[in-house]
């Protein structure tokens, strides 16, 4: 059975969940951690997207942002995972096989004004 399309917004908060096939390590370094971070910053300014917050976590990531066009978040996340995919191959050959296989969750997220 397909997966349902993603609703996506301009405009609209998500946040984004993007984990290793199995739970498995990610990042094996601090330099893993900073790379993905510098390639995120490129990502988004390419793309026209804010970074809200972040957690990278050892075998996920957890993102809060906003895209300007529809498609923003799907590009990031695309140039994203290449850049660092591409990094990564290098010195760990089996890398490229299971990096972010399970693919990208999304959900809406809500600002509440408490004022």
């Amino acid at each position: 059975m397909p997966r349902r399309a993603r609703i996506v917004a301009a405009d609209t908060p998500l946040h984004v969940i993007q984990r290793g096939i199995d739970r498995g390590a990610c990042f094996f370094s601090e330099d893993d951690f900073r790379f993905y971070l510098e390639a995120l910053a490129t990502a988004a300014s390419s793309e026209n997207v804010a970074v809200h917050a972040y957690v990278l976590m050892t075998n996920h990531v957890h993102l809060l942002v906003t895209g300007e066009a529809p498609d923003g978040i799907s590009n990031l996340m695309k140039r994203l995972g290449q850049c660092y995919v591409q990094r990564k191959k290098g010195d760990r050959p089996r890398f490229l096989l299971w990096w972010w296989q399970s693919g990208v969750r999304s959900g809406f997220f809500a600002f509440r004004n408490r004022g």
